[in-house]
């Protein structure tokens, strides 16, 4: 049964915003979950499983991260569970730690909590395979000392997602579907609530669409900054809530920290594992599609060279400085770069061999790498064309093109080197709570819970582990909740964003607000990706400043238009957030590292004899930044060591029986 909004417990408040009365909703719940990826819907079903008034509020149920992104065999992190190999907590806390700039107490955290993590999304019915003895068999994904990564195949994340939100409604979670949140209300530095728009005349009570939603934690699952790159494998359904959560008070940290790769943009996809294993031809074109020619061998010396840099670019999907020199797997990455900024095309060709190694219409093996044969070997792959390698190792890699329109056996991919994930986002405590701003829970890819690089899949393992440790949190703090009542200064804060809206109909349209959008974009993806330039970052950030500065001026004549041209300020002041942190760490002394380069005045990009500097200097600490009324406050603080435990279980079990019967 679907139950709208008005027939859902609610008072009715008169409030007075710019001189105008609104009748507004205002909802009270525990704990208000705004996202409805996977970390988002499973918080919301482990509150309402413990008993707990909870509600989710999202912009589309189906938008989002987690729905609707993958790779070849999307990956999933956690502790080993099958074969012969030892594992522990510990080894895989140190595994995550050892990626730098890591708090080791979130380390712990997030593999402590993965098995049972884990096993809840297998008791949901997400298909993880195991054998025929109910061993979960792995395989070693990058950064990874052990057998941990599992895979679903493509559509990991897409099937939790699926799992939990069925577990979601099967717990009638009340979901305010198609509300933008524009606002987190705030009342003595703590969060309380938050303010939403939406569009469906069915839930609307104003003219602009404003609900009141009360509640005494807010947990923040909104995804990564989407919105703020051109050139990005995001959804595009999904924009970015960041600027929202900073305005409250929340602080970001490692917001340096991206990983960039090889992605399509017809249909966006990270280009990882067997795409690149079985060897496609490189290939770029004039924008018309003339003038095709391959250019990978320009940058390697020599075939071989060309095709392991090729394969390899398969688990090391993320551009990375540290693979650039002597034939390293991320000048395929530069190369892709530097024939896309000639304003050429690049595609992927996975019906003909490279030209240099192609024999009669099939692969020349003797010129592959041992590395590169025996895997194919081992795969059965020795076959023709990379399109018949492809169907033998992951059909399902095919398929998923397919469903898109897109048929690999008759047509190129084209390609860019695209934003795929933030290992930065808020800075959180070890239950995921905000350092600055209590009752505010971030969990997912907001959340800044990894530092330079990570084990591929940990972010899926996160969403889960995050999200159970926030739910045990909230359900402490609701032992003892008291009522949360609206604060008097709603309207004053929510004055700056309502005088956006006007019936004035020569204000601006949806073309005009998504030109801007696209504008801003494109410059952060100029400086501000996995190339950074510290000149151009300084004047992109002083832009950044006016423009918000004057946004006031721009004004729209209804309420999508209204969510539409916030969700442009929230771009704005997440990429000025994220390049004064960029900035501040290149001031620092910052050299390349992760998963970009920095190039000061009078640096070119490499080639293929360049020995790039890797920083090593910022592993042990991290970057703090809070944005306070439009000024930046930027804080180095050292990481937290992996903790020490006493896991003598007399003394666990006492205090645990303490804590939870209190």
């Amino acid at each position: 049964m679907i139950i709208t909004k008005k027939e859902l417990a609610h008072e009715l408040r008169e409030l007075k915003i710019n001189e105008r009365s609104l009748r507004v909703p205002v909802y009270t719940f525990g704990t208000a979950v705004v996202g409805s990826g996977a970390a988002g819907l499973n918080c919301a079903d482990l509150l309402s499983v413990s008993g707990q008034s909870v509600a989710v509020i999202t912009e589309g149920i189906s938008m989002g991260t987690s729905r609707n992104t993958g790779s070849d065999k999307q990956t999933y992190y956690k502790l080993t569970l099958s074969g012969d190999t030892p594992d522990s907590v510990g080894d895989m806390a140190k595994s995550l730690f050892d990626g730098g700039a890591m708090h080791g107490d979130l380390a712990l955290r997030e593999a402590a909590g993965s098995t049972r993590a884990f096993m809840r999304l297998v008791e949901l019915g997400v298909p993880f395979p195991r054998n025929e003895y109910g061993e979960f068999a792995g395989y070693q994904t990058d950064h990874d000392t052990r057998t941990r990564a599992t895979s679903c195949g493509p559509l990991t994340s897409k099937y939790m997602t699926e799992a939990l939100e069925r577990a979601v409604r099967a717990h009638d979670v009340p979901i305010f579907d198609g509300h933008r949140v524009v606002r987190i209300l705030t009342e003595s530095g703590r969060a309380i609530g938050v303010a939403s728009l939406c569009t469906d005349e069915i839930d609307c009570f104003n003219e602009y669409g404003l609900t009141l939603i009360l509640a005494n934690n807010i947990v923040w699952a909104t995804g990564g900054p989407s919105a703020i790159y051109a050139a990005t494998v995001y959804p595009e359904s999904q924009t970015c809530a960041h600027g929202i959560a900073l305005e409250a008070g929340a602080a970001a940290v490692n917001v340096t920290e991206s990983q960039y790769g090889l992605a399509s943009v017809k249909f966006r996809w990270n280009l990882s594992g067997t795409y690149q294993q079985v060897l496609p031809r490189y290939v770029s074109t004039l924008p018309d599609g003339s003038d095709e020619r391959e250019f990978l061998d320009e940058y390697f010396d020599g075939t071989t060279e060309t095709l392991t840099a090729i394969f390899r670019k398969g688990y090391q999907w993320p551009f990375d400085p540290a693979k650039l020199g002597g034939g390293g797997s991320s000048m395929v990455d530069i190369a892709v770069f530097c024939e896309r900024q000639k304003g050429r095309r690049v595609f992927m060709d996975f019906r003909r061999n490279p030209s240099p190694a192609d024999k009669d219409g099939t692969l020349d093996f003797s010129l592959t790498s041992d590395e590169v044969h025996t895997y194919l070997e081992n795969s059965g792959a020795l076959l023709a064309t990379p399109i018949e390698r492809l169907a033998k190792m992951n059909t399902p890699a095919i398929e998923l093109y397919m469903s898109h329109g897109i048929d690999l056996y008759s047509e190129p991919l084209e390609i860019d080197m695209c934003a795929q994930h933030n290992n930065g986002g808020f800075s959180v405590d070890m239950n995921y709570e905000s350092m600055t701003l209590p009752h505010f829970f971030v969990i997912g890819e907001a959340a800044g819970v990894f530092g330079i690089h990570r084990p591929g899949g940990s972010a899926l393992n996160s969403t889960q582990v995050g999200s159970c440790a926030a739910a045990e949190r909230i359900s402490e703090y609701e032992r003892d909740r008291q009522a949360t009542l609206l604060p008097d200064d709603t309207a004053t804060q929510l004055s700056e964003l309502i005088c956006l809206y006007s019936k004035d109909k020569n204000g601006m349209t949806r073309s005009d607000i998504l030109k801007k959008r696209a504008e801003y974009a494109k410059r952060m993806s100029e400086c501000g990706a996995f190339i950074r330039s510290e000149t151009e970052i300084g004047k992109l950030i002083s832009e950044i400043k006016s423009e918000l500065a004057d946004f006031a001026a721009y004004t729209v004549s209804d309420t999508a238009l209204l969510i539409e041209l916030l969700i442009n300020r929230d771009i704005l002041i997440t990429q000025l957030v994220y390049l004064s942190s960029i900035l501040e760490y290149i001031q620092d002394g910052g050299m390349s590292r992760g998963s970009y380069l920095i190039l000061r005045k009078g640096d070119a990009l490499p080639n293929a004899n360049s020995c790039i500097a890797i920083d090593t200097v910022h592993r042990g600490k991290v970057c703090e930044v809070l944005y306070t009324d439009g000024e930046i406050n930027a804080a180095w603080k050292p990481v937290r060591p992996i903790p020490t435990r006493d896991n003598w279980f007399e003394n666990v079990y006492n205090s645990y029986r303490k804590r939870f019967s209190e």
